[in-house]
């Protein structure tokens, strides 16, 4: 285990001996700085930080205002080498910053090739394998947001991170991909501060924004990634379309799920969106995967068609389905309280999830509908 309750969680428990974990990024997203303050922080156990430049992590660790003796930094990028150094000091945890700076003498060509990232990391898995030592391998990602270097890479260790962030908000995510030893949705949230990454406790608290006045086109989705349950806003504005043919952009929603949704209105509700600019926006940088915020985008799409204002104090939690029924979704208990926790007043669920709910363990109101219909009634 590491002090850092959201590595924890994302790594399925805490470091498994012998386990290869890869954490892809973009540049100066904070990778090297999370790990970097995690090797430090691990005052019992011997760490070895490999990276090029001995000015970088120096000048990283005295931001970061943290010291310990059994830290050791190696600058050398032949694994030959690295595997001499690694023999004398025998280290409990080994951090590789990055993959694509390795080179293998036993290949002939340039390092961050293909065949050089190819056989560097198959060195290191074979490495922790034997001698039941941890391996974190950080390595980049291209333009279209997939992990530089091969496919192979990925199927070669154990357990996949993403972590990604819109590097003008202070907030990064960070995401499980493939986990042999966990959950594969799992999420950790930080936050970026002058003295490294902050562990964010309750996200939920900073996904919805403190408004002074209610306002159209927002909705509070009761959603789960992984198993944590989280509450997220959703944005979404329509207006008249000028151009001609309708805009539809969409930022950490599936812009595909947002067409059939549309549909679905245009279809069961007779509402023209046929003819409006839609404009959808999941706050907080997020990518929500999760099928039960349907109901939320649903409901802030007609809140600004009608530019009515939905109630502050409620939150959703249904997915829609093509016939305009609502669907009863997973874990609704965990959501109910989640939703309690923070403050909520009602919560609207599916008709169908009522085998699922005690509603008298909670003190928040638990509405259930079947229909959207139902929905555009109950608010409009």
């Amino acid at each position: 285990m590491t002090s850092d309750g959201e590595l924890n969680r994302v790594l399925g428990g805490g470091i498994v001996p012998g386990s290869i974990v890869l954490i892809a990024g973009e540049p100066g997203i904070g990778k090297s700085t999370l790990f970097l303050q995690n090797g430090l922080a691990l005052k019992n156990k011997t760490v070895l930080y490999i990276e090029e430049s001995v000015q970088q992590i120096r000048m990283r660790a005295e931001r970061l205002g943290l010291q310990n003796d059994n830290f050791y930094l190696l600058t050398e990028t032949s694994t030959q080498l690295i595997f001499q150094e690694i023999k004398k000091l025998k280290p409990d945890l080994i951090i590789v910053d990055s993959v694509q700076t390795l080179q293998t003498p036993f290949i002939d060509s340039s390092p961050g090739s293909v065949s050089q990232i190819k056989e560097s990391a198959a060195e290191f898995q074979r490495f922790a394998k034997d001698t039941n030592t941890p391996v974190f391998l950080i390595g980049h990602i291209t333009k279209d947001g997939s992990i530089a270097g091969p496919k192979i890479l990925e199927h070669i260790v154990d357990t996949v991170l993403q972590f990604e962030g819109d590097r003008h908000y202070a907030y990064r995510i960070l995401r499980t991909l493939k986990n042999r030893f966990g959950n594969s949705a799992e999420l950790g949230i930080y936050e970026m501060t002058d003295r490294g990454m902050k562990a964010v406790t309750n996200p939920s608290e900073i996904l919805i924004t403190q408004k002074e006045e209610a306002l159209s086109g927002i909705a509070i989705a009761a959603s789960i990634e992984g198993i944590r349950p989280l509450l997220i806003e959703v944005q979404a504005l329509v207006t008249q379309s000028v151009y001609g043919t309708p805009q539809r952009a969409v930022t950490g929603f599936d812009s595909r799920r947002l067409q059939l949704l549309l549909a679905v209105l245009e279809k069961r509700g007779g509402f023209h969106f046929g003819i409006k600019d839609v404009f959808l926006n999941i706050a907080g940088g997020l990518k929500v995967e999760d099928p039960s915020i349907d109901l939320a985008v649903l409901c802030a799409l007609l809140s600004s068609y009608e530019d009515v204002p939905l109630p502050n104090h409620i939150c959703f939690a249904g997915e829609i389905g093509l016939s305009g029924e609502i669907r009863a979704v997973n874990r609704i208990e965990q959501r109910i309280a989640e939703a309690e926790k923070l403050g909520f007043e009602k919560i609207i669920v599916s008709k169908y999830n009522q085998k699922g709910v005690a509603k008298q363990k909670f003190s928040i109101q638990v509405i259930t509908m079947s229909r959207v219909e139902e929905v555009y009634r109950y608010f409009f």
